[in-house]
Parts: C-alpha cells; sequence; structure tokens
C-alpha cells in the first residue's frame, strides 16, 4: 500500500499552507481545505490518510468534524492543532479518539515525526477497514434465517442444537450451512467465523 496521502482541515490559510510545504518537501503527500465542509466534499474515503485539523473553525469545530468521521466510519487517524491548547481540551480530543495534540506555532521536526508515524498506523487501520467491510459485503448475500443459523454456528452450536432452537430439522440446518459457505465464498465455516470473529463483524 502507499503512503498516506495527509489532509490539513484549517481555516488560517498561510498555517495550512506552510505545513503543506513542510511536509511536501520530505515527499509527503498533502491536500488542504479551509474548513470541515470542504473537506467532507471533497476527500476520499476509501484512500490510507491522516487528518490533521484545527480544534477552532468556523462553523464546523474539529471537534465536530472528528464526531462526523467517527460515525461514518472513517478510520484515519486524527491530529488535533490550535493554537489556544490547554489540557482539558486535548484531553477531549483524545478521549474522542484523536492520536496526537499539537500546539501552533509547529515544530517542524515534532510535526513531521508525529505524521510519518501516523502514516503507517493509517495503512494498517485502512487495510483492516478493507477487510471487515469485504467481510461484511459477503454477508449481505445471506438470507435473515441464514443469519440465525450463522450466529448459531459462530457461537459454536452444533446442527442438533440449532435445529432445537430455530424449530426445524437437522437436515434444514446443514442445507443452511451448506448454503452459507457457497454463498460467501468460504473455504470453510470455521474460516468465515474466523474472519468474522478477527475483524469483529456483526452477524
Amino acid at each position: 500500500m502507499t503512503d498516506a496521502v495527509v489532509h490539513i482541515v484549517d481555516d488560517d490559510e498561510g498555517l495550512r499552507q506552510s505545513l503543506a510545504f513542510l511536509l511536501e518537501s520530505v515527499g509527503i503527500q498533502a491536500l488542504t481545505y479551509p474548513d470541515a465542509p470542504a473537506f467532507l466534499a471533497e476527500f476520499d474515503p476509501d484512500e490510507p490518510a491522516v487528518v490533521i485539523v484545527d480544534v477552532r473553525m468556523p462553523g464546523m469545530s474539529g471537534f465536530q468534524l472528528q464526531e462526523e468521521l467517527t460515525a461514518r466510519g472513517y478510520p484515519a487517524p486524527v491530529v488535533f492543532c490550535s493554537a489556544h491548547g490547554d489540557i482539558p481540551m486535548s484531553v477531549r480530543a483524545m478521549t474522542r479518539g484523536a492520536v496526537d495534540f499539537l500546539e501552533k506555532p509547529y515544530e517542524p521536526q515534532r510535526i513531521l515525526e508525529v505524521v510519518q508515524r501516523q502514516q503507517q498506523d493509517a495503512c494498517r487501520r485502512f487495510t483492516r477497514e478493507a477487510a471487515r467491510r469485504a467481510v461484511e459485503a459477503r454477508l449481505a448475500q445471506l438470507t435473515q434465517r441464514e443469519r440465525e443459523v450463522l450466529r448459531l454456528v459462530v457461537e459454536g452450536v452444533s446442527s442438533q442444537m440449532a435445529a432445537n432452537r430455530l424449530g426445524t430439522s437437522v437436515k434444514t440446518i446443514d442445507v443452511h450451512r451448506a448454503r452459507i459457505k457457497a454463498k460467501t465464498g468460504a473455504e470453510s465455516l470455521g474460516a468465515l467465523v474466523h474472519d468474522i470473529l478477527t475483524h469483529r463483524v456483526l452477524v
């Protein structure tokens, strides 16, 4: 996977352009946005990325943007920055999932270290998210009854017990199990269960 792009969301044009220049001087691709709505309208949610966002911006704040990205399931690491940072503000950012909180003006070496470290994490996050979505897409082909059977498989319930719980025959359960395997393209139901548990997918 290629290096993650860096999105800089800041209403201070001078600061966002200088940061972009700093990052690009060491070969890091940086895209800039004057506010949160502009970023939400333009970013590619499937492209590995790190988001650097100012806390205080007109309209949608950095915290509100973080909440929106979390609601969308966007896995990019979020780094907050502020010229008016304080401990409560940084604690709020970190408890909501931010990976770092930097004060302006930036110390060049410090922010380069943070960005390069988060680029590596971003690639891992996006790889995991792509795998999770792939498992969800496979399960989306199942009927409601097949999902019920699969939930019991995940619980480790035998065909006989599943038949008793669902009020049907063992033969019918086995037919469902075979269809689940075929529809999801799984090598085995055990392998499918492993994927579900590994990627924390709800059945």
